[in-house]
């Protein structure tokens, strides 16, 4: 592997489809719901990223439904700004001020790797793989994987950005020390690519989007690649083995989000503005609604997503990017089980979609 050289640190705003994101506030009286059930204020607080202007967060927010469902077991959510990439948030895990997330498989794994305290609970079958990849700049020369040799590509390290770029050479037969991947979180990375820093950007979501809008090459996608990367939700370990109850709650609620925006999804965009920047309009409001009516539902993980989940860990291990082995089991959190012997109720359903 090629010795990889950082970047000077560019900021540059970007916005990015919005992570399901939840913390527990410190000091808050985890286990103890008799403030709420006498009428109180609720006791335990779940710090939740700001929904922006589409998806779930954003419906969950203007409506209140997380607050709505979570009263009764003494919790409810405080809305934050956090960074766009799961891979960005794990001094937020560390430090205890975020304990959920979504993301996806590759920056959990690189998160453990880093015996940072954070498990899988779900997980949603891909949609359309078309919404991550890898494009290179108009200048660069590059039109196709097998072009990336001897160039520089942006990548956020141990997740997704990695795993893509790992798994588009590999499936090119590019030896991967061919092509030097610059580690950047996506706000310095748009910056990079945009500038001619970096010849390539394996990038996802509404950045990669934008990238392609502004003649961004494509040159391969999670579905040209067979990605097995899929999107997940995650919690801080600490938080799942105090309060499995919460947990098992906001997913129930995500899940009937989900389903909500998979039947309106045109209530699902443009939230709370419908012109400026954080509005879309044409093509990709259009899109984007396309995409809410196909909406995968989060379910509990099965064999079949444990098997993805080992390919994404085994391709990391076996090329230097985590330095020991990680198995599903180590990434999967039994919350069904813990509820159970918890002998707390379980309303959420095993399977969705």
């Amino acid at each position: 592997m090629s010795r990889i050289r950082r970047l000077p640190r560019a900021r540059a705003a970007l916005a990015i489809l919005p992570v399901v994101a939840l913390v527990a506030a410190c000091g808050s009286g985890g286990d103890d719901t008799s403030a709420a059930a006498a009428g109180g204020e609720p006791t335990f607080v779940l710090k939740v990223t700001d929904g922006g202007n589409a998806g779930p967060l954003a419906v969950a927010k203007r409506d209140g439904t997380f607050d709505k469902a979570l009263a009764p077991l003494g919790a409810k959510v405080e809305w934050v700004n956090a960074p766009p990439a799961f891979s960005a948030n794990l001094k937020l895990f560390n430090a205890g001020q975020l304990d959920v997330s979504g993301g996806a498989y590759s920056p959990v794994v690189g998160a453990l790797s880093k015996d940072v305290g954070v498990r899988i609970i779900a997980v949603a079958d891909p949609v359309d793989q078309d919404q991550s990849g890898i494009i290179a700049s108009p200048g660069s020369g590059v039109k196709e994987v097998k072009d990336l040799v001897g160039k520089r590509i942006a990548v956020n390290p141990a997740g997704k950005g990695e795993y893509i770029t790992l798994k588009a050479l590999r499936k090119a037969d590019v030896p991967f020390d061919k092509v030097e991947r610059v580690p950047l979180q996506p706000s310095d990375a748009a910056s990079a690519f945009s500038t001619g820093q970096v010849d390539a950007w394996a990038s996802f979501n509404d950045p990669y989007q934008e990238a392609k809008a502004r003649g961004g090459v494509e040159i391969a996608t999670e579905a040209s690649i067979d990605s097995k990367d899929n999107t997940i939700v995650a919690f801080r370990t600490e938080v799942l083995d105090k309060r499995p109850d919460v947990a098992a709650k906001y997913l129930e609620t995500l899940q009937q989000l989900t389903e909500r925006q998979r039947s309106n999804p045109e209530d699902f965009q443009n939230v709370f503005e419908k012109a400026g920047p954080r509005a879309l309009s044409g093509d990709r409001l259009a899109r984007a609604v396309d995409l809410g009516r196909r909406a995968s539902v989060p379910h509990y993980p099965t064999d079949a997503d444990a098997a993805d989940l080992q390919e994404v860990a085994d391709l990391f291990f076996q090329n230097g990017v985590t330095t020991r082995a990680i198995t599903a089991q180590d990434v999967f959190y039994p919350l069904q089980s813990k509820l159970n012997t918890s002998g707390q109720v379980q309303s959420a359903p095993t399977q969705g979609s």
